[in-house]
């Protein structure tokens, strides 16, 4: 078994590059089903939940050459099937993001239902819905969900009851091919839904509108394969903006737009942070307490979700008490149990999360719960007393890259070893 030991009490300093964004890169790779030829895709993460990806893509036919550590080229001229199986997208959340992209090229797909975090049901019935309405024929049997489209796909417009990104990236790429105009109302709006518009665009697709809660897509023919470069990680940037933050810094992150992270800034700024902004990254640095302040997590432009872990660790360090209130994902708050382990003082009631301020933090042995869960729980180590060790780290490796190297390139003292896992001991 795989664990992160952490020993906390040491400075962090220096300058850390994030790498591509794993939610974009993943529906990116996804979309290179679209446009059959060679497509190069560049600045993408080597982590994970990647590899998994192109291991679906690979089964379906598609062949994958890896040119340097961070570019990935992607040839999916014979692409001859239509399914995703269940024994690797279990693996990873965004399972469901080829379903758009088949129904576009093929016109059908089977596609299992998916796995990753055990953070709160996939609100699959929102893709199924909104792609109903473009005439794709839904069933669902044995685990996986089989789609069809008897009288192909044709325009339409689509209010989503919730802005999910998943949802509004398959509606997106199913519409491109077909006839007329598709309207998504109530679209998301993350940066990552911008970077897959513009490889669509950039392919010979019409999408105009991402970014905004209108999205419209005007059906067109064949698509062309292209060179992209992936978006910056802007999770990963803020897991090490926390971090500086928490430890005190002062870290320079690198890699990604800080306009991308507009809401968490502002509220880490109340928090008492000092954050310059720069053209490709920012600065953190803290030299005052933590001030307590209330955060809700809503799709961005809200505060997001994927950063919810990462700053409840800082508020359980702050001066006073406050709110965390979870608005995306029902299960986020696993993480508070591990934390309170460590003597972090939380009480969740419902979706809130009640926390209230402590000192310092005591090294334990703790569970990473999620991906950002992990992250958060090897960053409370920074910060507390003794050692902190961390095992279920297979959550951590699906998003971030080189994570143990990075932190001890800033000088923390972390290690990743290998060490016997207690039921075989037993």
């Amino acid at each position: 078994m795989e664990v992160i030991r952490v020993e906390g009490g040491h400075p962090l300093g220096g300058e850390v590059m994030v790498e591509g964004a794993k939610n974009s890169a993943l529906k990116l790779m996804a979309a290179t089903l679209m446009a059959p030829g060679v497509s190069t895709l560049t600045n993408v993460p080597d982590i994970a939940d990647v590899h998994v990806m192109g291991k679906v893509l690979t089964y379906m036919g598609a062949s994958i050459e890896v040119l340097g550590k961070h570019e990935l080229r992607i040839d999916t001229s014979d692409v001859t099937r239509w399914e995703a199986p269940y024994h690797l997208v279990a693996q990873m959340r965004a399972s469901t993001a080829v379903l758009g992209p088949l129904l576009s090229r093929f016109g059908k797909a089977i596609v299992a239902m998916p796995g990753g975090c055990n953070i709160g049901a996939r609100k699959i019935d929102m893709h199924i819905l909104g792609l109903e309405a473009l005439g794709v024929s839904f069933g669902i049997d044995h685990g996986n969900i089989y789609a069809t489209t008897p009288q192909g796909l044709t325009g339409a417009t689509v209010t989503l009851d919730f802005a999910s990104v998943g949802a509004t990236e398959n509606l997106m790429m199913a519409s491109v091919h077909a006839r007329g105009v598709t309207t998504i109302d109530n679209a998301a709006r993350e940066p990552e839904i911008v970077d897959l518009a513009n490889l669509l665009n950039e392919m010979g697709a019409k999408v105009r509108g991402a970014g905004s809660p209108v999205i419209e897509i005007e059906g067109v023919g064949a698509l062309h394969p292209v060179e992209h470069r992936v978006v910056g990680d802007r999770i990963e940037a803020g897991t090490f903006l926390a971090m500086g933050a928490l430890v005190g810094g002062p870290i320079t992150i690198r890699g990604f737009k800080p306009i991308h992270l507009g809401l968490v800034l502002k509220k880490y700024e109340l928090m008492g942070l000092s954050i310059d902004r720069q053209d490709d990254g920012c600065v953190v640095s803290r030299t005052r307490p933590i001030h307590s302040v209330d955060i809700q997590t809503l799709p961005f432009p809200g505060f997001p979700t994927d950063m919810q872990a990462q700053t409840m660790c800082l508020l359980a360090q702050g001066d006073d008490s406050c709110v965390i209130t979870e608005n995306v994902f029902e299960n986020r708050f696993m993480f508070a149990s591990e934390l309170s382990r460590m003597g972090a003082n939380v009480r969740i009631e419902g979706h809130h999360a009640i926390v209230h301020g402590v000192p310092r933090f005591s090294g334990a042995e703790v569970k990473s719960p999620d991906l950002r869960g992990g992250a958060a729980l090897v960053m409370a180590g920074l910060v507390a007393d003794g050692y902190t060790t961390v095992s279920d780290i297979y959550h951590i490796d699906r998003g971030y890259e080189g994570f143990v190297g990075k932190l001890q390139s800033l000088g923390a003292h972390v290690e990743r070893l290998t060490v016997p896992d207690v039921e075989d001991e037993a």
